[in-house]
């Protein structure tokens, strides 16, 4: 069984012939048994509905009346869905070419109409923003509503042919042509927005939104970049280039204030890119506010401000100097030259280094330098390899500009820290000193002058037992020997094992003593010193007393019995005992230096002697016998009485005992009056260490004539350069060679007196 079923069309089509469309079910359809499933065909029309004469017309002049009551802001007589339904319907009857020509002619004739209000000349420049801003914004409007009704020409008719643009496209390109590209109107718009911004840069309120929506405009319309931005960025490149050139030339603002002037602006700008303009303005913008506030001044504002920054060091602005000569084309490398001119000449570099009467403090002024220094390049420049590299580069420089002279102070600097009595540190607060100077150490070029120096100063502490800690004599021990190899530290280890080996052969003597069928009244300890490990200590005859001699003896027959071949000389100047006295007060232990001793000892023989008897008693060389008698007489501890009374020893004085003495501890330390280090003593030490140089020059050129036979002047000098470890002049190896020449180590080339030959 087959039934039609008739549907009418929409009431909106009532302009077309009524027809039916054939609905069909299907026999199976009508099958008896329950829950079988129907099966529904939809035929198409048999014949195509027919669109009466005037449809089209009538039903344009409907959407014609509904687009100017849109562009009129009135109420639209017909139904949305209607009008969207005319449209679909005359797109389904191929009118959609005239369709869209209509629309445009329709909003075409509105925008032109437009214009006028913008030709009056009374309007001020925020008024004729405002608007035109509203203008923009009703076109807007209008535009996306008459799209909402022509959606179906927009999706069908327009987007089949590439060549149209969409209704939206077509509504900017209308305002675009008939209004933003007329010159005047566009003109007043720019014109009315750089005041604006102008306003804003000078502290004044503006309507951001206004200026966001009109710039928006602008970008959408796709004129932003020729009509706006050119002009906005020349305006920008003025303003910025008069003010930094008038900032700088005022001397009442100082650098930290233009920098933080500067990191303001940019700032300000950022806010105005993230605010209203486009983003494509912010990389522009930027780089013309930086190249005019910062490139044009760079060496301006370090030469003001570079060497207070770092002198007061202010950690911000010397922060903010970075990472604003970091946005800078150029701007680091600068920085860099400055911050390194700064270390070695503009502040502690040339000053202090070369000021002899500043030799006192110059290694803790260094070390608290080279803190401050790495502080700033940590802190402020970021950790920068190419700050830090130029920093050790700079320092490097400027300590090696005064040979030697550091070297020995640094040397003179880590003694007096190692030396017992040091209690300004304790274990750990120590080694972090030692690492510093470490730091210092390695920008040293004579370290040769140390190590000599520091050789002496160690022997001090291990004879006499003032060093503070074994600990950390090892601990700098193992940090030099780090750094400059086991060659350098090897007489300084050998120093230790004297001292330890020492300790075992006392150990062995006093087994010996106790054997001995006479034993000796006095404890005896005795350093053995390898020669060659310690300076050279100048020996000196004095004459001790009987038992001391005696006991000498003894050592030396137990010595010389263990080690035959050997050969002992007795060093007197660092020699020490503890003298037991008996005052008034009582019995008392006095801790002394062994001329101290042998001058005490005589007041056993008699009551009162003179400087020329006590002289020619003892055979203590005469300085040194006015410092010992100074420090029995005149120090805090004075065992001694000196007539006339006095604090320096001149000829003809009288001393005795002082019976009298008081003092609240059982046992004194009556310390010997310390010669200052003499102009003569630093001079041989330093000769030692050059004579210690030549020695090094010398096998250092066999040992390359010996592996290359023939070279020339050049390639040789060049090659002992890279082999030597201290600084060394042309000149100085130039008599090296001669002089090795003339001892027939080589030969200079008959033919040719540039080149060497190695003499077998």
């Amino acid at each position: 069984m087959a039934e039609d079923i008739r549907q009418n069309k929409i009431a909106n089509f009532s302009g077309l012939a009524e027809n039916s469309n054939g609905v069909t079910k299907t026999p199976a359809a009508m099958a008896s048994k329950t829950g079988a499933s129907k099966k529904l065909v939809i035929k198409n029309f048999k014949d195509r509905p027919k669109m009466t004469e005037t449809y089209t017309e009538d039903t344009w002049l409907k959407l014609r009346d509904a687009v100017g009551a849109i562009q009129n802001s009135t109420s639209i007589k017909y139904n949305l869905e209607e009008l969207y339904q005319a449209v679909e319907n005359l797109c389904s009857y191929k009118v959609s070419p005239m369709l869209y020509k209509q629309l445009r002619q329709v909003c075409e004739d509105h925008v032109r109409a437009q214009i006028q209000q913008f030709k009056e000349d009374s309007l001020d420049n925020l008024s004729f923003l405002k608007r035109m801003n509203r203008c923009w914004q009703d076109h807007c409007r209008q535009t996306i509503m008459i799209r909402s009704i022509f959606l179906f020409l927009d999706r069908t008719y327009v987007l089949q042919n590439s060549l149209l643009p969409s209704i939206w496209d077509t509504g900017l390109e209308l305002f675009r042509t008939h209004i933003v590209s007329d010159g005047v109107v566009q003109n007043r718009t720019v014109e009315g927005i750089l005041e604006q911004i102008e306003q804003e840069r000078n502290g004044e309120t503006v309507d951001r939104s206004l200026l966001r929506s009109l710039l928006g405009m602008l970008s959408d319309l796709q004129v932003y970049k020729e009509s706006f931005e050119q002009r906005f960025l020349m305006e920008t490149n003025c303003l910025y280039a008069a003010e930094g050139q008038r900032l700088m030339l005022e001397r009442d603002v100082s650098v930290p204030e233009y920098l933080h002037h500067v990191a303001r602006r940019l700032e300000e700008e950022n806010d105005r890119v993230i605010s209203y303009l486009d983003q494509s303005t912010q990389k522009p913008l930027i780089s013309a506010i930086e190249k005019q506030l910062l490139g044009e001044h760079m060496t301006a504002i370090l030469q003001k401000g570079l060497s207070t920054l770092l002198d007061e060091n202010r950690v911000t602005e010397l922060t903010l100097l970075y990472q604003l000569f970091s946005k800078v084309k150029g701007g680091l490398p600068v920085l860099l030259q400055f911050w390194r001119d700064y270390i070695k000449v503009e502040s502690f570099g040339g000053e202090v280094v070369g000021s002899p009467e500043k030799d006192k403090d110059m290694v803790q002024e260094l070390l608290d330098f080279k803190d401050k220094m790495d502080h700033v390049a940590q802190r402020c420049f970021q950790r920068n390899e190419t700050f830090i590299n130029a920093m050790k580069e700079a320092f490097e420089s400027f300590i090696n500009k005064r040979p030697n002279k550091p070297a020995e102070l640094i040397a003179k600097y880590v003694d007096s820290k190692l030396r017992a009595g040091n209690k300004e540190a304790t274990e750990e607060e120590l080694e972090r000193i030692l690492d510093k100077i470490m730091i210092i150490f390695r920008f040293i070029h004579g370290k040769d002058v140390f190590e000599a120096f520091y050789k002496k100063d160690l022997a001090k502490r291990l004879l006499v037992g003032k060093s503070a800690s074994v600990d950390a004599e090892k601990s700098m021990l193992s940090k030099l020997k780090h750094e400059c190899g086991a060659a350098f530290t090897s007489k300084l280890e050998g120093m230790f094992k004297d001292m330890e080996l020492s300790k075992d052969i006392m150990i062995q003597f006093k087994q010996y003593m106790q054997n001995q069928s006479e034993p000796s009244n006095i404890e005896l300890t005795v350093n053995i010193l390898t020669m060659g490990y310690w300076p050279t200590y100048t020996p000196m005859e004095v004459h001790l007393p009987t038992e001391m001699v005696k006991l000498q003896e003894v050592f030396k027959m137990f010595y010389l019995g263990k080690h035959s071949g050997r050969k002992l000389q007795w060093q007197p100047t660092l020699g020490h005992a503890v003298l037991k006295a008996e005052f008034k007060e009582g019995k008392k232990e006095l801790q002394v230096s062994l001329f101290q001793t042998l001058v005490l000892l005589m007041f056993n023989e008699g009551e009162e002697f003179t400087v020329e008897e006590i002289h020619t008693a003892t055979g203590i060389e005469d300085g040194e016998l006015r410092r010992t008698l100074q420090s029995l007489a005149c120090g805090k501890a004075r065992v001694l009485n000196k007539n006339p009374r006095g604090k320096d020893v001149e000829d003809g004085d009288r001393f005795n005992f002082n019976n009298d003495f008081k003092h609240k501890l059982f046992r004194i330390k009556i310390n010997q009056i310390q010669m200052k280090e003499t102009v003569e003593e630093q001079v041989s030490t330093t000769e030692r260490v050059f004579q210690d140089r030549q020695y090094q020059i010398d096998a250092a050129v066999v040992r390359i004539m010996k592996m290359r036979k023939t070279l020339s002047h050049n390639l040789l000098v060049s090659e002992l350069y890279n082999q030597l470890k201290f600084p060394v002049k042309p000149g100085d190896l130039k008599k090296r060679i001669e002089s090795l020449i003339d001892r027939d180590y080589m030969e200079r080339d008959k033919e040719s007196p540039n080149q060497y030959h190695y003499v077998a």
